[in-house]
């Protein structure tokens, strides 16, 4: 393998540093998604980071790569948190199963393991199952605040294992519709903004119930990553504020027909997408200007894939398009080499 010629500068920080630090900022927004939806949340991130740690290591080793090393750098984790947040809380096992280990067996170790991969791993994997099972991955769960069953971490398992609900409990009684979703769905039907605000009770003061504090949280958790200098400003602020102008223009133009700014900074995967996916430093742009072109890119994107497109959110979506511009975007926005003149 050829190196690049010098000057070299090494990073005090080490790739399971950085890792571990952004499972610590999960941690957090996994806590709030785990008071609102359930033990089952739980489940899916142990079952995920059990598929990702065994498919790195059974592709490492048919690769005759050193296992180890690269198990213990974090980077599957990650990639296991982040599609196991993105999973309906008691989607069954299989689909975490599918969904892992195509994100760490195809989207990364077939590309030549991290720092290869073009594509966003877990969103990879996350869209993948989205196209291929498409009930299975719009079985969410209403926050246990609206449906009044608390299911137990034993009976989470239950369900998602056996697909058996509890004794004298269905599925239906628990599970309902996210509130992109929802809100899509009476949009669709001609119905106002404050019409399906009304009409359903998953939504919160400033976005989906529930969602809007774990979207919070994971906004604290994101900002403490830039303390610490794991992430820059540029794609996340680049990213939510593309979503921010977006719904802000079209929400001033028709307020009946499109929601308010604040719904779409915290209903979904808005702030774990814009701090903890968007910002792969693999899949990512690398230049400062172009991280604001690739991130405002997303944004923009996310908006449209809500506003007009068939999937209530649009962040996996829009990550794995740019990841696809990202080289291009890289090549047109290099800096001024050090020295140069006009």
């Amino acid at each position: 393998m050829q190196t690049s010629s010098s000057p070299h500068l090494h990073s005090a920080a080490p790739v399971s540093s950085v890792m571990l630090r952004v499972i610590y900022a999960l941690i957090p927004g996994v806590i709030a998604t785990i008071w609102f939806f359930g033990w089952g949340v739980a489940v899916n991130v142990m079952l995920a980071a059990i598929v990702a740690l065994a498919s790195e290591a059974v592709m490492l080793a048919a690769r005759g790569r050193p296992i180890k090393p690269f198990l213990l750098d974090g980077s599957a984790l990650v990639t296991a948190f982040l599609l196991a947040l993105s999973l309906p809380p008691l989607a069954p096992w299989w689909i975490t199963l599918i969904g892992t280990a195509f994100a760490i067996v195809v989207a990364k170790q077939l590309y030549g393991g991290l720092g290869c991969n073009p594509f966003n791993p877990a969103m990879a994997g996350y869209v993948v199952l989205l196209i291929s099972f498409p009930r299975e991955m719009t079985q969410w769960l209403a926050p246990e605040t609206v449906s009044g069953h608390a299911l137990s971490f034993a009976q989470a398992a239950q369900v998602i294992f056996s697909g058996a609900a509890p004794p004298g409990l269905t599925l239906d009684a628990v599970s309902a519709a996210t509130p992109l979703d929802t809100l899509k769905t009476h949009l669709h039907l001609g119905e106002t903004v404050e019409a399906a605000r009304r009409a359903s009770p998953v939504f919160g003061s400033l976005g989906g119930l529930g969602w809007e504090w774990i979207n919070g949280l994971f906004l604290a958790g994101g900002l403490w990553m830039m303390y610490k200098k794991v992430i820059t400003w540029h794609i996340p602020v680049a990213l939510l504020g593309g979503l921010l102008v977006m719904s802000t223009a079209f929400h001033l133009f028709n307020g009946d027909a499109y929601v308010s700014p604040a719904f779409h900074l915290f209903s979904g995967a808005a702030m774990l997408g814009a701090f903890f996916i968007a910002t792969d430093p693999v899949s990512a742009c690398t230049t400062p200007r172009g991280k604001l072109y690739y991130g405002a890119g997303i944004g923009i994107l996310t908006y449209i894939i809500r506003a007009w497109g068939g999937y209530p959110d649009g962040i996996a979506f829009a990550v794995l398009l740019m990841n696809m511009a990202a080289p291009l975007i890289d090549h047109y926005t290099q800096p001024r080499v050090f020295g140069h003149k006009k």
